[in-house]
């Protein structure tokens, strides 16, 4: 399965809740901090929901 690395670039203050959570998830929540995951559609359907918060990188 394909790998993304996932990097936070924006900050979640006065984001709603749902994006909030999302970042969670994912493993973030600093700006700046990178994390590796397989790509499949559950990933994508939280990069999706934060896509203005991060950068995709395919690995």
């Amino acid at each position: 399965m394909a790998q993304v690395r996932i990097t936070q670039v924006r900050s979640t203050i006065k984001r709603p809740k749902t994006q909030k959570l999302a970042i969670q998830s994912l493993g973030l929540g600093k700006i700046n901090r990178s994390i590796v995951l397989d790509y499949n559609p559950s990933i994508a359907g939280v990069i999706n929901k934060v896509q203005h918060l991060v950068t995709i990188e395919h690995i």
